[in-house]
């Protein structure tokens, strides 16, 4: 299967990947959706993480949505995997329109991606709600920004300009995804060759919806689980997608 990959891969000039939690769960990141997730958010918080990442729960209990999301979706020492590091390396040899993640880690990026189109925004991003100054990652996590009017340390970063909450750039529950980048990502998958879905159920929507704009050639699965688009794929791999795409793209390239 893996011989087939690459056969697909080399005859590709247009491939569009497409993925989800799996791709960064291989660096490390814990998936908040998972069993373990949900029981250890009820634990500690005694809400879903659902509930938790939602907008009306961000605006009632601010406080609370920063503990958990400091706590449970920021890994700042994780570092790209070889799944990552396959997508880079295929979009410098031309072969890569375009990176499609649900994730929101830059995990991308740092593996040396340009072509991102983050469907769920980044936690690298932040800007003030109230003046629209932007932030990176450490401003937030510093809790010398963390402080109310009385100069106690809380949970929510203020910005330094007007004093607002300064929010993560990251698509919540109830909030709408990036118009724009939903529209790219159509683009995309649209005018692709080939189709490469790894790390993702393709049961959240309207991400998974996306997958249906595809008309290109190859259209291949990397899950460790069945999906539902099992039956309309052209090459299905139940292993980890860091393995894979680091046998079929990196294995060639390290000599």
């Amino acid at each position: 299967m893996y011989k087939e990959l690459k056969k697909i891969i080399d005859k590709s000039r247009r491939i569009v990947f497409f993925g989800g939690a799996g791709v960064s769960t291989e660096s490390g990141v814990p998936d908040f959706r998972s069993e373990n997730g949900l029981y250890s958010a009820m634990k500690t918080y005694n809400h879903s993480p659902e509930e938790m990442l939602s907008y009306s729960f961000f605006r009632s209990h601010t406080d609370t949505f920063f503990d958990y999301y400091k706590n449970s979706l920021i890994y700042a020492d994780v570092k790209p995997n070889n799944a990552h590091l396959a997508l880079a390396e295929l979009e410098k040899q031309g072969r890569l329109s375009a990176v499609i993640t649900q994730n929101i880690d830059g995990l991308h990026q740092m593996a040396g991606s340009n072509r991102v189109l983050e469907l769920h925004g980044s936690v690298m991003r932040n800007y003030c709600m109230d003046c629209g100054e932007l932030y990176d990652l450490s401003y937030i996590m510093d809790e010398k920004n963390c402080r109310d009017e009385k100069g106690q340390i809380t949970k929510i970063p203020r910005c330094e300009r007007c004093g607002g909450i300064v929010r993560p750039d990251v698509v919540l529950y109830e909030e709408a995804l990036d118009h724009n980048v939903i529209s790219d990502a159509v683009d995309a998958i649209s005018g692709a060759d080939t189709l490469i879905v790894g790390g993702t159920s393709l049961v959240v929507y309207p991400a998974a919806g996306l997958v249906n704009y595809f008309r290109g050639d190859n259209l291949v699965l990397i899950n460790k689980s069945k999906t539902q688009y099992d039956g309309k794929a052209d090459l299905v791999i139940n292993d980890p997608i860091g393995t894979v795409l680091g046998a079929c793209v990196l294995a060639e390239h390290a000599g």
